[in-house]
């Protein structure tokens, strides 16, 4: 896996309504929030997305964007973006590439749920390689908040 200080490597991946997105073009207006996790619609992946919905707005006020990332497909993407209504956008990462270029593909082949934080020039501040679905939004808010301050 990758180390808090390194450049986080760029891609390139389709979102859920099937429009191709890159990480460096998401890192000009400030903080993206990369969150891998294992499985579309599941519960515990379930109230990870929804809790950052809640506080998407919050993020936003900090400069930040929150990007989900699985192996599941386009179609999945959306059915589950649409049915939550979440309000960020999930990317789709079906060949396992970007999951193994941030070292958090599992033995099952998903994604483990990890996540990053990454700054404007593209440098990983910060690594939640052991998330607690039920806090771990606000976690990663007051972290980006902790950062604004210095």
């Amino acid at each position: 896996m990758l180390k808090e200080g390194e450049r986080a490597p760029d891609f390139k991946l389709k979102s859920q309504d099937g429009s191709v997105v890159q990480l460096s073009n998401l890192l000009t207006s400030g903080f993206v929030v990369l969150y891998f996790y294992p499985k579309d619609d599941t519960p515990g992946c379930k109230k990870q997305a929804c809790s950052f919905r809640d506080l998407s707005q919050e993020f936003r006020a900090e400069g930040a964007e929150i990007i989900g990332i699985s192996v599941d497909d386009v179609a999945s993407h959306k059915q589950f973006h649409e049915k939550y209504g979440l309000n960020f956008t999930l990317l789709a990462d079906p060949d396992k590439k970007v999951t193994e270029m941030y070292g958090v593909k599992s033995t099952l082949g998903m994604a483990k749920r990890v996540t990053f934080v990454i700054d404007q020039g593209g440098i990983i501040k910060k690594i939640y390689p052991d998330v607690d679905v039920a806090v771990h939004a606000q976690e990663v808010l007051s972290f980006i908040k902790s950062l604004k301050k210095k």
